[in-house]
């Protein structure tokens, strides 16, 4: 049994943060249902697809769910979904807060119908500051929380990390944060409001290591750890191709420099210790890069783990698919499509924890509305009552060939 089972989410997300973070919760065995506007989720129609609405993107982040289709404008979508709230053990969204209360889904009224909900918001920026109710997307943050700043730092030009950082880091920091809430709660037995702001949440990621001697007062140093901003911190190019080295302790570089037949440079005061190196890493790497290209990748890679000196090799993406690795772990699954629809087997990253010495399976994503039927019906709502919402715009169900709404 995985250890979510038995917990209910509701995921009102759209985009990235949000669906990501309740992913994550599918994956560790919650029933997460999807709610979606009539128009579904505008993932949906973002990337490659073989049918209409199940795009790449969407599928990327919305594995193991189930789909509802509620439009939550309508006075009998919203009626629908206070019957799923009863029942539910965290709803998650993505929507700016000037909209919620608008939509009877502000933290004051969905918690005084259930007091044991975990109620979970992913926003742009924290409610309380003047950033508040801003919309943000995963540029605007990036840009915002010191991303760009680093890029320019080591390349001379700012620029965005080339993946949607902002909305995993969120996604992950959120799906942390309602796991410690259901923990209290199983203690209090009541819930809580938890609320992930992207913005205060990439920044506190970024400046981990980048507060650096901003954090004595007065500061010891300035902003920003030196060795990951050397401009000489990327893979260096060997005879044939590049390799990632990082000769960490004193032995490490000892032995680098002894091997290259340069064992001088190990006795360097500038390269001598920890602190040293730390000040003075920037020639350290462009000295060290300047040995490499004398020898091929795999050449290096052999004296690297002879000397016990930590390296591998740069791949690309599309040799990750086939890396040795992670085909002996079992890392890439496929999730078979069990209905008539065009989409067929899908090939999947893993989730990357094991439960009990196995990685958790995974169900094929949901098309818009696909168990609409069967959700509403768990909630309570009578066959009437279900074939009316249906009816009209409020709720829709899945009615290609196959749904099973």
């Amino acid at each position: 049994m995985l250890p979510l089972a038995g917990i209910r989410v509701l995921d009102l997300g759209s985009v990235v943060a949000a669906p990501y973070a309740a992913q994550w919760l599918a994956d560790l065995g919650a029933d997460v249902i999807k709610i979606e506007p009539p128009e579904g989720d505008n993932t949906r129609q973002t990337g490659p697809s073989n049918e209409p609405g199940m795009a790449a993107l969407f599928l990327g982040m919305n594995r193991s769910k189930r789909s509802v289709v509620l439009d939550l404008s309508d006075p009998a979508g919203r009626a629908a979904m206070a019957r799923l709230i009863d029942g539910a053990d965290v709803l998650l969204h993505s929507i700016r807060p000037q909209k919620l209360a608008k939509l009877g889904l502000d933290p004051a009224t969905v918690r005084a119908r259930n007091p044991r909900l975990v109620y979970a918001g992913l926003h742009g920026f924290a409610e309380d500051g003047p950033y508040g109710g801003m919309p943000a997307y995963d540029d605007i943050i990036q840009g915002m929380a010191g991303n760009a700043d680093l890029m320019g730092r080591q390349g001379g030009a700012p620029a965005y990390f080339p993946t949607i950082a902002a909305d995993k880091t969120s996604g992950l920091v959120a799906a942390t944060a309602i796991l410690a809430a259901l923990v209290r709660r199983g203690t209090t037995g009541v819930g809580g409001v938890v609320e992930v702001p992207m913005f205060e949440t990439l920044v506190a990621f970024n400046l981990v290591e980048h507060m650096y001697g901003a954090y004595f007062d007065p500061p010891k140093a300035p902003m920003g750890y030196p060795r990951v901003l050397a401009p000489w911190r990327r893979p260096f190019a060997t005879a044939d191709s590049f390799l990632c080295m990082m000769p960490y302790t004193n032995p490490h570089w000892r032995a680098f420099f002894t091997e290259v037949g340069a064992p001088d440079h190990a006795d360097d005061p500038r390269f001598a210790d920890y602190a040293a190196r730390s000040i003075n890493i920037a020639p350290l790497y462009a000295l060290a890069g300047s040995f490499l290209d004398r020898r091929t990748t795999a050449d290096w890679l052999a004296t690297f783990a002879r000397l016990q000196i930590p390296a591998g090799p740069v791949l690309t993406l599309d040799q990750l698919a086939d890396d040795p690795h992670l085909a002996a772990t079992g890392f890439f699954q496929t999730v078979e499509d069990s209905s008539e629809h065009p989409t067929g087997a899908l090939r999947y990253p893993g989730v990357p924890v094991r439960i009990d010495g196995e990685r958790p399976a995974m169900r094929f994503p949901p098309r818009l509305g696909e168990h609409s039927r069967a959700v509403l019906a768990e909630a309570g709502l009578t066959t009437a009552e279900i074939d009316a919402l249906l009816a009209g715009r409020a709720g829709e169900q899945d009615r290609s060939p196959g749904g099973t709404g």
